[in-house]
């Protein structure tokens, strides 16, 4: 018996969202550091305060959007846009409860329909979060550098 496909939807970001999504972040997060790196919390900056979505999907001229699954928040997502049309994903965090769906996955195939214009796609990723790597290479990134504790990738689309 084959599994049915979850619906997905995908809203802008308004401030008034900070609060719920703070919490699947901070969840999303933490569940990392537990799994990874053995440590009960670990995120960049404010990631657990509200100061990072409100800093990056607003105020840094970011793209904040929300994930739905069924109708409820599992995520969001934070894309950066520049007249170069090389494009950086700021980050995505899908909460542990939605992970292994196939929600990354969906997620970026509407990033690159809804940003169809981008040359290429950059990121950074902790180094130490290997089901991110495995997840950017899956979607045709490539590693092209270590800074310090972060990796960085790059999809180039067109010429």
């Amino acid at each position: 018996m084959q599994k049915e496909e979850i619906t997905l939807t995908f809203e802008r970001m308004i401030e008034t969202d900070i609060p719920e999504l703070t919490k699947i972040m901070t969840r999303t997060f933490d569940h990392d550091a537990q799994t990874f790196l053995s440590q009960p919390r670990s995120g960049p900056p404010d990631y657990d305060t509200g100061e990072f979505l409100q800093k990056w999907a607003f105020k840094a001229g970011g793209h904040g959007w929300i994930i739905f699954a069924e109708g409820k928040i599992a995520g969001a997502f934070i894309i950066f846009v520049n007249p170069e049309k090389d494009y950086w994903l700021g980050n995505i965090f899908i909460d542990p409860d939605h992970q292994n769906h196939q929600i990354g996955t969906r997620t970026w195939k509407f990033i690159e329909a809804t940003y169809p214009d981008a040359r290429s796609w950059n990121l950074e990723t902790p180094t130490w979060a290997t089901r991110n790597h495995h997840f950017y290479e899956k979607l045709g990134f490539f590693r092209i550098k270590v800074e310090g504790e972060d990796t960085v990738y790059k999809k180039k689309l067109k010429e």
